[in-house]
């Protein structure tokens, strides 16, 4: 892979791959059962990017994931749209450098009678229509045997293809169902099953698919599907694999916040608005000009606008659009505009000359800087560094409106950038909107794929923002505490800790930190292999002499009198069979381990015998029990001693690198320590409406981050929520105070266990920083009600994080109303920490220890 998969992501790829393999046992076991598995997730989450990781685990194998080689895999990627298949083997392309030889579009004329293993084939309806050359003959009824038509110049279909693939024994044939599934359903006309049903239920001679493998953006979508198919009584469906949309706003892939702008008044705001938005694009520019030189990166994040016009646009409309573009922005380029009409020729719009770019370059054409658009512009497509969109739709049209946006919400780094809302934002401008209107389009993204779960993904929609910036008025001790604070990382499923210190060692390396981390790391590993070769003398030889010899059995009978005797023999292993036992056992101390304690014990080597003895070594290691976890444990002391020591040199690093540490330090089944972000600025909402009239929100002094007066607004505070905050300043020691934000580095982040045992993370509301006898020192105060569901497992996570880490705080307190009054519970109270681990549910635990606030 070329990228490293988040680990959502991992977690995702890592279960699909357990239920296909269970598939693939179904489908070659006695009964030779279909079934189907899916995996959904919501837009911009990647699909195609955990698609790509599972495929090469069928094809390769993966020591990540556990995965043997499928050497018989196949995978026919299905689709309704022949763009959206290009754009996915363009994204497939860009994900996996080992997948790019193996990606063909199935085309006429098709001369395989049977599909190849270890390919993807990308198919589409058209192809397998009635008159698609590929197929052209196959649905013979009626015709007189002996004249059927085959396709010209091949003497079989590509449905014949598909019937020798699929009743080949050494295959496996995996059917990926892309996210359209527009075909799935029944035509007009007729009860005959469209062309993916047939493909999924098998016609005729050609056999059911054996392994249906659905990716889409929604459960129900497939679940749909698959019903529209009668696929319920023959076909048994394992598991669906459904990524929660938390943690994949948590990992800062999608941009946090979508802003909306749209006039207060009743008149033609064209002009207007759209210069407004060029003035945005300009400010983004800059910002993320400013933010390349502060990283040393050497190219700078190219914004987009995006100007979204009617179906059917006045030429006169968009020219008068464009001059205004050019007058406010007169340092842009000639060619610097493109459109993606369905009208694939250049556009003219009175003096302006418009070519047309096909959806799947824009992002990578940076020089485009304008892109006109109509619709959603087509199935798939997203351009991360499209950030300002423009619209001139009227306001009935708020769900093209939705769907255009749903494509720009994914981050152009691929990742947070850590503390700054401005540049984790997406801007959408309605000129011809109002208030009622654009409360529409508000509702549409709320209940749409981008925010799939409502308000609880992190992800936020705001109306005509204020930018808050660092406040002149909180001491620069309080920011230097505010960066000192514990923080914890989300745990992984399927974490791999000699993963974990090998990219920890190329990270240290390549910033100067250790330079010969690399190199450190695998001796203290090859000290382990050694410890292992003395301390299990015994179990080593015998593992050697199994690798030095090959077993096997023999199985005689008696025709007359039917007589069993079973026999075992064995052989002297040749240098194929040590070679194929070395590769076997590599994959337990995994390759690169296994290449360098070789070379560790041949420095000395004066033939290939002593070459050949290490070979041996090495899987006869593999194949004690202790062998991985005390490589597994001295990974981790290593990784742990490192980002110890190293801490204050690695605070020092670009934003963009300090990043990379905190992803390879959560790459742990446990929660690890981490330090908070430096947060920049947030944009927040400082009016509501209420009716026709516009109000001001409630502000508050001393927030952090605040307006040019030093006041933050508390608006969409709970009640409870801001009976606590003016409870806090009204104790006279507060220096300064925190709203902790729902993702990123730059938000107090603890791990808990929720009631199914799954890791989850708890952002606790507010962050106190008052002036004590010690110093500077922060409070956490958590607000949350009792009878929430998820309410004691937090409370439990809490006290864990207090009992590490309570001595960096100065309170710790969790808060609930009981019976009409807040009551709080000290976590830094040991015999509140243990009511809290045996209480029965929350609201037990504040009325047997909580005090009045």
């Amino acid at each position: 892979m070329r990228f490293t998969l988040k680990d959502y992501q991992a977690d995702a790829v890592g279960d699909t791959l357990a239920e296909l393999a269970d598939a693939r046992e179904f489908y070659h076991g006695p009964r030779n059962r279909v079934s189907s598995v899916a995996l959904t997730a919501t837009t911009g989450a990647g699909k195609t990017v955990m698609a790509a990781g599972v495929i090469e685990a069928l094809f390769w194998g993966s020591d990540d994931f556990d995965t043997v080689i499928d050497p018989g895999a196949i995978v026919l990627w299905f689709s309704d749209d022949p763009s959206l298949n290009q754009q996915t083997r363009h994204r497939l392309e860009q994900a996996s450098d080992r997948l790019r030889n193996r990606l063909i579009t199935v085309e006429h004329p098709f001369r395989y009678r049977k599909l190849q293993p270890g390919h993807v084939y990308f198919l589409n309806t058209s192809k397998l229509s009635r008159n698609s050359l590929l197929v052209r003959g196959h649905d013979s009824d009626g015709i007189l045997p002996g004249i059927e038509m085959n396709p010209d110049l091949v003497p079989f279909t590509f449905w014949d293809t598909l019937r020798n693939t699929i009743n080949d024994e050494s295959t496996t044939l995996y059917m990926v169902l892309d996210e359209a599934h527009r075909g799935m359903g029944r035509r007009a006309s007729s009860d005959t099953p469209t062309i993916v049903k047939r493909l999924i239920n098998g016609h005729g001679s050609v056999p059911p698919m054996p392994i249906v493998w659905g990716i889409s953006a929604t459960v129900k979508r497939f679940e749909d599907a698959m019903s529209a198919a009668q696929v319920q009584e023959n076909r048994v469906h394992l598991r669906t694999v459904t990524v929660d949309p938390v943690r994949i706003q948590e990992s800062g892939l999608l941009k946090d916040d979508i802003v909306l702008d749209f006039p207060a008044e009743t008149g033609d705001f064209n002009t207007v608005l759209l210069r407004r938005g060029v003035r945005k694009v300009k400010d983004l520019s800059a910002a993320w000009a400013e933010y390349a030189k502060d990283q040393k990166e050497p190219e700078a994040i190219q914004p987009l606008l995006v100007l979204q016009v009617p179906n059917k646009p006045s030429p006169a409309e968009v020219a008068s659009a464009l001059d205004v573009i050019r007058n406010e922005w007169p340092e842009i380029s000639s060619d610097a505009f493109a459109h993606v009409f369905g009208e694939h020729t250049a556009q003219t719009f009175g003096t302006h000359s418009v070519p047309y770019i096909s959806p799947e370059r824009v992002q990578d054409a940076t020089y485009i800087r304008v892109l006109l658009a109509k619709d959603a512009i087509s199935t798939g497509w997203d351009c991360p560094r499209a950030e300002v969109m423009v619209s001139f739709r009227p306001a009935e049209d708020e769900t093209h409106i939705t769907q255009l946006l749903g494509r720009m919400i994914r981050s152009p780094l691929a990742r947070r950038v850590e503390g700054d809302d401005l540049l984790n934002s997406v801007e959408c401008i309605l000129p011809r909107f109002n208030k009622t209107t654009a409360s529409r389009v508000l509702e549409q993204i709320m209940g749409s794929e981008l925010l799939e779960s409502g308000t609880g993904t992190g992800q936020r929609v705001l109306i005509n923002p204020q930018l808050m910036t660092s406040n002149s008025r909180v001491p620069d001790a309080v920011w230097e505490c505010f960066t000192n604070l514990p923080a914890e990382t989300l745990p992984r499923k399927h974490a791999n800790p000699i993963k974990r210190i090998t990219a920890l060692a190329h990270a240290l390396a390549t910033d100067g930190i250790v330079p010969e981390a690399g190199c450190i790391a695998h001796a203290r590993l090859h000290g382990v292999l050694n410890g292992l070769t003395a301390q299990y003398p015994t179990e080593l030889r015998k593992a050697e002499a199994d690798v030095l010899t090959v077993a096997g059995g023999t199985v005689r009978g008696h025709a007359r009198y039917g007589l069993r005797a079973d026999e075992t023999w064995t052989e002297i292993a040749d240098d194929r069979a040590i070679q194929e036992a070395y590769r076997h056992g590599s994959r337990t101390v995994t390759p690169d381990i296994a290449r360098t304690y070789i070379d560790h014990l041949t420095t000395e080597a004066e033939d290939e015998d002593e070459l050949r003895d290490a070979h041996v070594r090495v899987a006869s290691l593999a194949m004690l029990p202790q062998t991985r976890p005390a490589l597994d444990a001295e990974a981790n002391t290593l990784s742990g001693e490192w980002l110890g020591q190293h801490r204050v040199a690695i605070k020092q690093l670009s934003e963009s690198r300090q990043s990379l540490y905190a992803e390879i330090t959560a790459m742990s089944t446990d929660p690890q320590l981490i330090s908070m972000a430096m947060p920049k600025n947030r944009q927040e909402e400082t009016r509501r409406s209420v009716g026709d009239a516009t109000q001001l929100l409630e502000q508050r002094p001393l927030h952090l981050l605040s307006d040019q007066d030093g006041m933050f607004p508390v608006g969409k505070l709970n009640p409870d929520e801001v009976k606590v905050l003016d409870t806090e300043i009204s104790r006279g020691d507060m220096l300064g105070w925190y709203r902790n934000p729902t993702g990123g580095r730059d938000s107090m982040s603890i791990a808990y266990q929720d009631a199914h045992g799954t890791w989850r993370t708890l952002r606790p509301d507010f962050l106190f920083f008052i002036d004590s006898p010690a110093g500077v020192q922060a409070n956490i105060v958590d607000p949350h009600g009792s009878w929430l569901p998820d309410a004691l497992p937090k409370l439990r996570g809490l006290a864990r994080f207090a009992e590490v880490y309570g001595d960096s705080f100065h309170r710790i307190e969790a808060i609930s109303r009981i019976d009409g009054e807040l009551r709080v519970l000290d976590l830094t109270v040991p015999a509140q920490r243990a009511s809290i681990l045996e209480a029965l549910d929350a609201d037990h635990a504040y009325r047997e220890s909580s005090v009045v606030y």
